[in-house]
């Protein structure tokens, strides 16, 4: 599944594919956990205004080839990590079918933040170990430095915030991602998924 290119491997464009319905399996399979703990959602859009909570949305270069390539184009900027671009005008998620597991097992409600640890170790073990099988390249980083890749590759069209110029166009899919210099065993020092 690894094309050798320019500047090192990275997925192929047909890799898309399969990384949408294994990925979707998982999702599908983290949302039935999720539900079986009955979290409550109030809808506040509280998750997705990062630095307003202290929070780093990490994510891996599958969840974001999914990502940028299912989501709508995002109502938002792209800003320096302080929100998510998919966050519409009423505080709630654009891109919630393709959103990553990071998402997927963050709530605001009090009672869930002891299943949420559990669920995301979990499922992340399981979605390194399904990167592993397909040799897929793994650069577990900030949401917004996969978002400022693809949008340096031309792959998403989104406004950088303090910018006045529009994304022109269709929202383009991402068909690669370069591997990281990093293991693929490697995870950010003090930094881990939202909780």
């Amino acid at each position: 599944m690894i094309a050798p290119r320019e500047g090192g491997p990275s997925l192929s464009p047909d890799a898309l594919a399969e990384i949408r319905d294994e990925l979707r399996a998982l999702y599908r399979e983290l949302d039935a956990a999720v539900a079986m703990t009955g979290p409550a959602c109030q809808l506040s859009g509280r998750c997705c205004r990062f630095k307003d909570y202290g929070h780093t949305l990490f994510l891996s270069a599958p969840e974001a080839l999914l990502l940028v390539a299912d989501a709508p184009q995002p109502p938002g900027q792209l800003d320096n990590g302080q929100s998510c671009p998919w966050q519409d005008v009423r505080g709630r998620c654009s891109a919630r079918d393709a959103r990553p597991l990071g998402c997927r097992v963050f709530f605001c409600d009090p009672s869930f933040e002891t299943h949420a640890p559990e669920l995301s170790e979990t499922f992340l073990a399981r979605l390194k170990q399904l990167a592993r099988s397909h040799d897929w390249p793994w650069n577990y980083a900030p949401l917004h430095q996969h978002l400022r890749q693809a949008r340096a590759l031309g792959r998403l069209k989104i406004a950088a915030a303090g910018s006045d110029i529009e994304p022109e166009g269709p929202f383009i899919a991402i068909s690669d991602l370069s591997r990281s210099t990093a293991a693929a065993d490697e995870r950010p020092g003090e930094q881990t998924p939202i909780r």
